[in-house]
């Protein structure tokens, strides 16, 4: 593992398989995320991008190869230790908000907490850094407000928050700003980016969108489930 390393994948392979047949996503996969670093997988739509980040947020196991968390050998979890790394260690941003309708934005935001600690009595402390949240990101005004009361690049905003909610070293970001207009999507760059520069988190983005590349520390790029390493972006 690299000094200060947070993701380091070795080989990684993902294939899937009907019959005999083979279909290769990933082919021989190797870079490395540190710690506070903002790192863009950039690649055309096909290139397995996203099956790439399912792999790296232990939703799905790799065919060959490995992927290294915070140090740890993810093929040496128990499916219990897995489950507990991916909801206390990493936060997860994808295209759609996934809000729930029938519940508040504080109430969305908190509910990772309330999956994580099974305690409704223990959420307080969650409760709080939310708000923090809330205030810094410009969106304290909107807490009691519903996910329909509120703009497409509001609701992302809150699904960024709602990742944050645990106090992840690392955030999952897969095409978060793909079903926003070019301000909204600046703005959930721009956040972004503040985590890593100012928070210390990794970020890892994967995304085709040419124009949000510049947010990035290094970018990544991957193409026919291969990648390559392009000089860094500066920040």
């Amino acid at each position: 593992m690299a000094d200060s390393a947070v993701v380091q994948t070795e080989g990684l392979c993902k294939s899937y398989f009907e019959g005999p047949q083979e279909a290769a996503v990933l082919t021989d996969v190797h870079f490395t995320a540190l710690a506070g670093e903002f790192l863009m997988i950039f690649g055309p739509s096909g290139s397995g991008k996203s099956t790439l980040l399912h792999l790296l947020g232990l939703m799905d196991r790799a065919t060959r190869g490995k992927i290294y968390l915070f140090g740890k050998d993810s093929d040496r979890l128990s499916e219990y230790e897995r489950g507990s790394l991916r909801s206390r260690e990493i936060g997860f941003v994808f295209q759609f908000d996934s809000l729930l309708p029938e519940f508040t934005v504080m109430e969305n935001i908190l509910m990772p907490a309330l999956i994580a600690t099974s305690q409704s009595g223990r959420l307080e402390p969650f409760r709080k850094k939310a708000m923090e949240n809330l205030e810094s990101f410009g969106l304290a005004h909107i807490i009691e407000r519903f996910p329909r009361e509120i703009s497409g690049g509001e609701r992302q905003r809150v699904a960024l928050i709602r990742a944050l909610t645990n106090q992840p070293a690392l955030i999952l970001a897969d095409e978060p700003t793909g079903n926003l207009d070019h301000a909204n999507g600046e703005r959930v760059l721009e956040d972004l980016r503040g985590l890593s520069r100012d928070k210390n988190v990794s970020v890892v983005m994967v995304t085709h969108n040419q124009q949000a590349v510049r947010y990035a520390s290094r970018i990544v790029h991957l193409v026919d489930g291969k990648i390559s390493e392009r000089a860094g972006v500066e920040r």
